[in-house]
């Protein structure tokens, strides 16, 4: 497998620096938090977005995915969020990522069905862009859709190779799922891994891998098991954190124990 970790980690920091730290600490690719508070965001000009992906390419380094928050089960008309998308997919392309991270965002009040044929829909029209362009779209186990079993509930009706699963493993651990359950829903769509660690459920500050209670042990086995071969992120949620050690201080460790992690598994 190959790794990777986010800018979340590492809010701000321009990108020769987040290079810098990825060749280092010897990570293969970075998922880009595509923000207008980050360097790299879908309001970045042609020029801007060259420079970027030379920048990628002379360091050896891999753009994984371009981490948005366009959110497809969200109340209102499809047009604004179908445009988020379209964008996401263009900076995407154009820094040579092969994914797009998107949020489901369903209304609690909202009928789960009506949230679920609302993203389905969504998606099936931006598969068609995102197959023109060469990028997949990845709905991350996340919010109203934390599950690999909500998931599924909007990426079956999908049906198409460009739309996939970004599997979290904090948020289906949080929906009570078995790392063993979320791969099974996930594995015919999973496009790659986020991994994290926390203290406890009450308590999500970012720990360093293999300092909290997440099954990392367990994901990375059904991982292996499975022969799967993609790759594992670490998101460090410094961003929403500040009191968080600094990620660049333990990405060694952090690449070490993914390692680890992987010759048990093997």
């Amino acid at each position: 497998m190959k790794l990777a970790f986010s800018t979340l980690g590492v809010p701000g920091l321009p990108v020769p620096e987040v290079l810098a730290l990825a060749t280092a600490h010897g990570y293969h690719g970075v998922e880009l938090r595509a923000h207008p508070e980050e360097p790299v965001h879908p309001g970045l000009s042609p020029a801007g977005r060259a420079e970027v992906a030379a920048l990628f390419e002379g360091a050896g380094v891999e753009v994984l995915g371009v981490a948005g928050y366009a959110r497809v089960a969200a109340p209102g008309d499809d047009a604004p969020v179908l445009e988020e998308i379209r964008q996401l997919l263009r900076l995407a392309h154009d820094l040579g990522a092969p994914f797009v991270r998107v949020f489901p965002g369903a209304d609690p009040d909202r009928p789960r069905e009506e949230s679920d044929a609302v993203a389905a829909r969504r998606l099936g029209t931006a598969a068609e862009d995102a197959a023109a362009l060469g990028v997949r779209i990845l709905l991350e186990t996340h919010d109203s859709h934390r599950t690999g079993a909500d998931a599924i509930r909007i990426l079956g009706p999908v049906g198409h190779r460009q739309v996939g699963a970004l599997w979290d493993v904090m948020h289906t651990w949080l929906g009570g799922e078995q790392p063993a359950d979320s791969y099974a829903a996930l594995s015919p769509h999973l496009g790659y891994v986020q991994v994290k660690d926390i203290a406890s459920a009450e308590d999500t500050n970012p720990l360093p891998l293999g300092a909290g209670v997440l099954p990392l042990t367990e994901c990375v086995d059904v991982l292996t098991r499975h022969g799967w071969d993609g790759w594992l992120c670490w998101e460090y949620e410094k961003r929403w954190y500040e009191g968080a050690a600094p990620l660049p201080e333990l990405l060694g460790e952090g690449r070490e124990h993914l390692v680890r992690l992987l010759g048990e598994a093997a």
